[in-house]
């Protein structure tokens, strides 16, 4: 205004080109939500050991959810559905791990040491292969690689939580994570309901519309990406025994963990069966177990992922590359595993929210 006096705000502003104004609009309007959500997970990761359990609840019972209902169908007391169900997935989760512990614990380290060995293979022939890499620059690339992960090792070692309280902390979590599943399968409709009522009367039906729709969403994503992960699995295992790699169950494991880490966990435990293929069998079947990695990828991308997942999770590849590496970059690896799920809710609720609540909402029985 000192530079230009007498001149009417209004005339200034009307100067500004019309473009440059939206971008400016945008623009702060972005930085803002950033930095709220840049501010809500750093307050978040203060108080994890109360939001971790919450969400590892909420997903533990949604995953339960069908066989308390099938159990309460059956005139059992909510209590006893709920505890039925928990006590009923521990033993079976104990039963598996105790059924392949003693199987796969040795073969970790056989798997580690064969992906080592492997990339100094595949290191050696990007020297002496037709790309003529330089090695001082291959060198230098793989010391900062093993450097930033030595790094990152001992950040979650001693940076984070130390010793004994991290032990403590993670019993903690376990029971508190438990206590929590039981309690939303016993009385999840009647806390829901008490939430939605914490809202005003014209807001109420919207609330409990977005509400059902995420509780629909992360039941199906659950579901669907457990059944695409044991199908990743059960077919690698049989192509890395069909080719006659050594190691077929800790590989079938880590590609069923990876599944629960969409492109990543893929793209890593495809490459550590086709290392461990190279180091043990050679070139050839290395490049088998690509091809083999490639085909269950197709099928489970072009067939069932569209049937068990694409209708509880509608999320670009690219969406779901930048939230699970975005996740990591926050919250670690739980952070990776959490991502294209919270991500896949949002997606819902906010098109159910844009859509004017014209969006079917498949009731969810109390």
């Amino acid at each position: 205004m000192a530079l230009m006096p007498g001149r009417d705000p209004r005339e200034i502003e009307e100067a500004v080109p019309h473009q440059l104004r939206l971008a400016a609009a945008i623009g702060w309007r972005v930085i803002v939500i950033v930095v709220a959500i840049g501010l809500a997970a750093f307050a978040l990761a203060q108080v994890r050991l109360v939001v971790l359990p919450v969400v590892f609840a909420l997903f533990l019972a949604s995953a339960l959810i069908q066989p308390v209902r099938g159990l309460q169908r059956l005139h059992f007391p909510p209590a006893a559905a709920a505890a039925t169900a928990l006590v009923v997935a521990l033993v079976v989760l104990g039963g598996l791990v105790t059924l392949l512990a003693p199987h796969v614990a040795g073969q970790f380290g056989d798997v580690r040491d064969s992906v080592r060995e492997g990339t100094v293979q595949v290191t050696d022939w990007l020297l002496e292969g037709p790309l003529d890499l330089s090695r001082s620059d291959l060198e230098r690339y793989r010391e900062q690689a093993l450097d930033e992960l030595e790094e990152r090792s001992g950040d979650i070692a001693g940076g984070v939580i130390g010793g004994a309280y991290l032990a403590v902390e993670i019993i903690a979590g376990v029971l508190l994570t438990l206590v929590l599943a039981f309690f939303f399968l016993k009385d999840g409709g009647r806390m829901w309901r008490w939430v939605v009522g914490l809202f005003p009367p014209l807001a109420r039906t919207r609330v409990d519309d977005v509400g059902q729709i995420a509780w629909a969403t992360l039941g199906g994503y659950l579901r669907g990406v457990t059944i695409v992960a044991l199908f990743d699995a059960v077919l690698i295992a049989i192509a890395l025994w069909v080719i006659g790699v050594p190691l077929v169950l800790p590989l079938a494991l880590l590609t069923f963990v990876g599944g629960f880490f969409p492109i990543v966990g893929a793209f890593t435990a495809g490459a550590a069966a086709a290392l461990v293929a190279l180091v043990s069998n050679g070139v050839v079947d290395a490049l088998l177990v690509v091809a083999a990695v490639i085909v269950v990828q197709q099928i489970e991308g072009n067939v069932l992922q569209p049937v068990v997942v694409s209708r509880a999770v509608k999320i670009h590849a690219v969406a779901v590359l930048l939230a699970v590496t975005a996740g990591a970059v926050i919250w670690g690896i739980v952070g990776a595993f959490l991502a294209v799920p919270v991500v896949a809710v949002i997606s819902r609720a906010a098109s159910h929210l844009r859509s004017g609540g014209d969006e079917a909402v498949e009731p969810q029985p109390p």
